[in-house]
């Protein structure tokens, strides 16, 4: 026995030492760095009380600073055996953290918390790991909780935003950032707090926000890139560039920065240009999706087909886009398997317009000996069911069974699909039964002039709607020919709702367009369709009918440049804006070209009269 035991043992004899004095001695060893000393205490403590829970605690800390977590587990989980304090737990819960057992953490974690449920500092904690956990909407709770524990605690406020930000709840997150700001104000705060203006459409503020992110630390090659992005948006070119040059003087291989370059170098049409970008950035980053994607459609614009149907592929590793991997276990057909004798599910995999476009295929898969399930979104259910070839047209909610599947998107790839072997470009679309077409007769009344069908906005969730759409009060200058002019546009706007009230001669039926099979049979009783780039022009190309397409300076890749016809739908004529922005050329094109048609109708019009012989 050495002399410090033999020491112990006196001091024990003599009543002088208790478990508690050796573990308050071993807990001051441990905070002056006196490691061996403190485990000693430790077990001198355990000698007097091998239940001691304080000692099996405190010699379980030693062991997580030794780099042992499974002892140290161990041995705190004995001591909350004896006695489940907060302290304890929280212990645990940072070795078993640390050890990347998050479940288990997050428990332990609840129960302290539940021992002392004001703690802010908790609350926050376990925000965080319930994020790391991806149970995003109990970690926002916490971190509410947390700050409103702790109005200033700037981590809380911080953390909140950042993951509300992520959970798109830009508004709440602003709400967040703005109590951070007062406390600690960062670069990365107002960059973060600047992407949640842009959002809610108040960028004026974002971009006060960007160049204050950038004055406090102008090396933040994103916060020049965002900034870039939001001169983009309104036509500051020359600006937008200098941001991104800045950026990639800061990052010369940021291949995100090259991405966006490219795209504004697209919308410009300055094509070389944003080829070479785009082949920059896939230097920088060889396999990245959202790059392969911008050269597909670019590629696509171009007409170079063969490239682009494959790169167009790599929208399924975009959550931008906003895709959805089905997780089928049936294997995926892209033309390289035989569909003799197969149930093949064809399913709809991008917007409205997309599907229409790309049901052609059907029965060309049909033709291969494959029963074809069709399966789409509910408004165009009925009228794609009619197409030639489809078995059986379901939802998502109930598809049969079947042996392979592949996307209506993919089908282009899977037939080696070039400019010149587009197919059923005359239509596609069965015609609407005449007693369907007869309705929409009575309910338009006669046909005394020329009928066209208007629709002047796509859907205002589509990340290119501003591009695309337009405002009615824009097409006033075709109101005044001598036309019948009937609304097919469903879900007008309130900036729109006015304008359309005070214009009587807009024949406006859409509350009877209950889907898209209703709108086919109205559009079989007009003798035009004029429509921005949406759905509804997309089902007059594929029934065959007139559809004037009126398209912005950069068109969506499937309108091709410099033509004012479609591959794609023989019916259809495009009307392009000559520079960035400017509809009303577009639309002056238009009246011409209509006022012609109205003139010719009304010659042919008065000749069979002359011509109808006297009764």
């Amino acid at each position: 026995m050495n002399r410090r035991e033999r020491r112990a043992v006196a001091a024990r004899q003599s009543g002088k030492v208790t478990p508690a004095a050796l573990c308050q001695a071993g807990f001051a060893h441990f905070q002056s760095g006196r490691i061996a000393e403190a485990e000693l205490s430790c077990q001198q403590a355990l000698t007097l009380d091998e239940r001691h829970p304080d000692a099996l605690h405190l010699l379980g800390v030693l062991c997580f600073h030794a780099q042992q977590p499974d002892a140290a587990v161990e041995w705190i989980g004995r001591a909350i055996q004896h006695a489940p304090k907060a302290e304890y737990l929280l212990s645990l819960a940072t070795v078993l953290e640390r050890q990347g057992r998050l479940d288990e953490a997050q428990q332990h974690y609840s129960r302290a918390l539940a021992l002392k449920p004001d703690d802010a500092g908790l609350w926050n904690h376990i925000g965080n790991l319930l994020w790391q956990l991806d149970r995003k909407e109990e970690a926002a709770q916490h971190l509410q909780q947390a700050l409103k524990l702790n109005p200033r605690y700037w981590e809380a406020a911080h953390n909140g935003g950042m993951l509300l930000l992520e959970l798109s709840r830009h508004a709440e997150a602003i709400a967040r950032f703005d109590v951070a700001e007062t406390l600690k104000p960062t670069a990365a705060l107002y960059q973060m707090r600047a992407v949640c203006l842009s959002n809610v459409n108040r960028f004026e503020d974002a971009q006060a926000d960007y160049e204050k992110s950038l004055a406090l630390d102008p090396a933040l090659a994103e916060t020049h890139n965002n900034l870039g992005l939001l001169h983009w948006r309104f036509g500051r070119l020359e600006q937008a560039f200098a941001c991104f040059d800045r950026a990639l003087a800061l990052c010369p291989d940021f291949h995100a920065v090259l991405n966006n370059k490219a795209v504004v170098l697209l919308h410009l049409q300055m094509l070389d240009e944003a080829f070479a970008t785009l082949h920059g950035s896939l230097a920088a980053a060889p396999d990245d999706a959202q790059t392969l994607f911008y050269l597909a459609t670019l590629q696509l614009l171009t007409g170079d087909f063969d490239r682009g149907w494959l790169a167009r592929e790599a929208r399924w590793r975009l959550p931008s886009v906003g895709l959805v991997d089905r997780g089928f276990s049936q294997p995926l057909w892209r033309g390289d398997q035989p569909l003799e004798g197969k149930t093949i599910l064809l399913h709809s995999d991008e917007g409205l317009g997309d599907a229409i476009q790309f049901a052609r295929y059907v029965p060309m898969v049909a033709a291969l000996g494959a029963k074809v399930i069709l399966e789409v979104e509910p408004p165009i259910r009925q009228i794609l069911g009619g197409i030639a070839g489809v078995a059986e047209c379901s939802s998502r909610s109930s598809t049969p069974a079947f042996d392979l599947h592949c996307p209506l998107g993919t089908l282009p790839l899977a037939f080696g699909t070039r400019l010149d072997t587009i197919p059923l470009a005359q239509g596609y679309v069965p015609a609407p039964p005449p007693a369907r077409v007869k309705e929409w007769e009575q309910r338009l009344g006669p046909h005394t002039r020329l009928r066209v069908g208007l629709v002047w906005a796509g859907n205002p969730d589509h990340k290119n709607d501003h591009n695309r759409s337009i405002a009615l009060r824009t097409l006033a200058p075709l109101l005044d020919c001598d036309v019948q002019f009937v609304s097919l546009q469903k879900g007008v706007r309130d900036q729109d709702k006015a304008y359309l009230g005070e214009r009587g001669d807009i024949v406006d039926l859409t509350q009877h367009l209950t889907d898209f099979s209703e709108t086919a049979a109205l559009i079989s009783c007009l003798d035009l369709v004029i429509s921005v780039d949406t759905s509804v022009a997309h089902l007059a190309g594929a029934l065959g009918a007139p559809v004037w397409t009126l398209l912005p300076f950069n068109p969506d890749w499937r309108w091709l440049l410099n033509r004012d016809d479609s591959p794609w739908y023989q019916s259809m004529r495009l009307f392009r804006q000559p520079m960035r922005g400017d509809w009303s050329s577009v639309v002056d094109e238009v009246r011409v070209v209509l006022e012609g048609h109205v003139v010719a109708r009304r010659s042919r019009h008065d000749e069979a009269s002359f011509l109808k012989p006297n009764r």
